[in-house]
């Protein structure tokens, strides 16, 4: 004669496993629904995804996370007055931190003046000169062979280490979007004119 209490027991025992394994699947089932709920929130919409852009020229591009706004470091404008990055609004907005004794910024300048040529109105590519006070015509002049570009200086060169993170060297190219946030830089020089740093502008202007 079957005992029926046993083989309830036996039947739970064998199902116990079945249990735990639904139960699990469920808990991650969950696990990725507040995952994907989470970056929709935190992620800007229409955000693209910058890391997949960064290839080709755009190689040393380097995603920040949690970005923060420009400092307030005081700089000088085009017009000779003081000023801060703050002040400055675009869409995209593209510092470049250089000076004239450093060849690779020298070098990608003409490529940053192509870029501010392609998007009239809608970026403000605004490279910021480390060169000291009494080369200051030396890089203003070096600059107005670039229109549309204007001449920022930071004579003090005290900016490289008023973003955040601290910029490893020149040139430093950092991006902002519309809502001041940074949102990638690349160490070192670069080409600016071509489409794998379009792509990353246009990425960056889709946002919403």
């Amino acid at each position: 004669m079957t005992d029926f209490r046993e083989g309830d027991a036996k039947d739970r025992a064998r199902r116990r496993p079945l249990t735990y394994a639904l139960w699990g699947a469920a808990a991650i089932g969950l696990a990725v629904v507040v995952y994907v709920i989470a970056t929709l929130l935190i992620k800007p919409a229409g955000a693209p995804d910058l890391n997949s852009l960064a290839k080709g020229a755009m190689k040393d591009l380097k995603v920040t996370a949690a970005g923060g706004p420009p400092p307030n470091q005081p700089i000088l404008g085009p017009d000779g007055r003081s000023t801060d990055l703050t002040r400055l609004k675009a869409q995209v907005m593209v510092v470049n931190l250089w000076a004239t004794w450093c060849a690779p910024c020298v070098t990608e300048m003409p490529t940053l003046a192509k870029l501010q040529q392609a998007y009239p109105g809608r970026i403000l590519v605004a490279p910021v000169s480390m060169d000291t006070a009494k080369d200051r015509e030396k890089a203003r002049a070096f600059i107005a062979q670039y229109p549309p570009l204007g001449f920022y200086q930071d004579p003090k060169a005290t900016l490289v280490f008023a973003v955040s993170p601290p910029a490893e060297g020149l040139p430093t190219t950092i991006l902002y979007d519309a809502h001041g946030r940074e949102r990638a830089r690349v160490s070192g020089g670069a080409d600016w004119s071509g489409p794998d740093a379009r792509a990353v502008i246009e990425a960056l202007l889709a946002e919403k």
